[in-house]
């Protein structure tokens, strides 16, 4: 990792400190909805899903429940991003999550209404390093007009 990642990591670890899940969507539960599971299912899913620590579900859980991501609640995205937004940082992560950030539906706008103004602007510097690195990038202007409108700093008046 390099300087920029490791204070981008830094940001992202300290922005999502302490969040749980709660009551919201977990990962395998996520990955059941996905696979059209039955309500029992769902349940005993449910029941295996990290919910204290986002920060121990392991990268290769992370890429085999991907899709989960587009499953999630809001309180399930708030807890579970951190996690793939980091493995993403470490290379490991088989999907774009610049993309995912950058390319805003109203759809994964609800699913990202909790985030506090720390969460977004940890997210907003994952964004400015993604177009660091890729500056011409197929993904590149949507995600430089997502960072200036949608996760633009918030002004406090």
């Amino acid at each position: 990792m390099t300087n920029e990642e490791r204070r981008v990591a830094d940001l992202i670890r300290e922005a999502f400190q302490g969040v749980t899940l709660g009551d919201g969507i977990g990962l395998l539960e996520a990955q059941g909805m996905d696979d059209y599971e039955c309500g029992e299912t769902l349940a005993k899913y449910r029941a295996k899903d990290e919910k204290n620590d986002w920060s121990a579900i392991p990268a290769g859980t992370l890429n085999r429940c991907n899709s989960s991501l587009s499953f999630f609640d809001p309180a399930g995205m708030r807890f579970h991003l951190p996690a793939f937004l980091l493995v993403d940082l470490e290379g490991t992560l088989p999907q774009e999550m610049d993309f995912k950030l950058g390319v805003l539906s109203e759809y994964r706008r609800s699913q990202l209404s909790l985030l506090s103004p720390a969460q977004r602007d940890a997210i907003r510097e994952f964004l400015l390093l993604c177009l660091q690195k890729d500056p011409e990038g197929f993904n590149a202007p949507s995600i430089r007009r997502s960072v200036d409108t949608y996760w633009a700093p918030s002004i406090d008046t």
